[in-house]
């Protein structure tokens, strides 16, 4: 039987953000041909563009290290394993997203109303997003902050403690499942279900 250590562990191999490699930095080997100005941003940048073009299933280190005009084993200097990129590129799309000061005297229906826009925008831009969410741990920093973010704003509506995870599964839920397409009748169809979700949170508002 597989203990916690154990399960553990395991996470931490098949992460970026858990096993330290996120924040290692290593250097080309001398004499590497076609390394010369290589870098994980670099790299990173590169293997979006290439989901964005051709989805994950058109997506492999080899291919990628074509895009950059460098060999496969000059990517893996900077990442370990094809899932460590994916996941690097997850956050790097997360990090496109502009979030509200959530401190601020901006009220909080216009803040979800900017936050769930624009949830849905990257999703949109995005497609291959969705299905790289249900398979690797999406906990860089750059999707922690803007989840850190929802859940500000969802504690400024008043909602009490025991309401908020579910207000905020409600919104991420929402969007989540609303993101394909983009024409006119699916954006006012999109914004007037919105209007439905937080009109809901505000009946579970206790009075002031």
């Amino acid at each position: 039987m597989v203990g916690a250590a154990d399960r553990a562990k395991r996470v931490a191999r098949t992460s970026v953000w858990l096993s330290g490699t996120a924040r290692r930095v290593r250097a080309p080997r001398r004499g590497a041909a076609g390394a010369v100005g290589l870098d994980r941003e670099r790299i990173t940048v590169a293997a979006v563009r290439l989901l964005d073009a051709e989805g994950p299933a058109g997506f492999s280190m080899r291919r990628l290290a074509a895009e950059l005009n460098v060999t496969a084993m000059s990517v893996y200097w900077y990442v370990d394993t094809k899932d460590e990129l994916l996941e690097l590129a997850l956050d790097a799309v997360f990090g496109e997203l502009e979030l509200p000061d959530a401190g601020s005297e901006e009220g909080w229906r216009d803040q979800l109303r900017e936050l769930a826009t624009g949830y849905r925008g990257l999703l949109v831009r995005h497609p291959w997003v969705p299905g790289l969410i249900g398979n690797l741990l999406n906990i860089g920093p750059s999707a922690m902050a803007f989840s850190a973010c929802v859940r500000q704003v969802i504690r400024k509506t008043g909602m009490p403690p025991d309401g908020r995870t579910g207000a905020m599964s409600a919104v991420l839920q929402f969007v989540y499942g609303a993101h394909v397409g983009g024409a006119e009748t699916r954006e006012r169809d999109f914004e007037f279900a919105l209007e439905l979700l937080i009109a809901g949170i505000e009946t579970k508002v206790p009075p002031a």
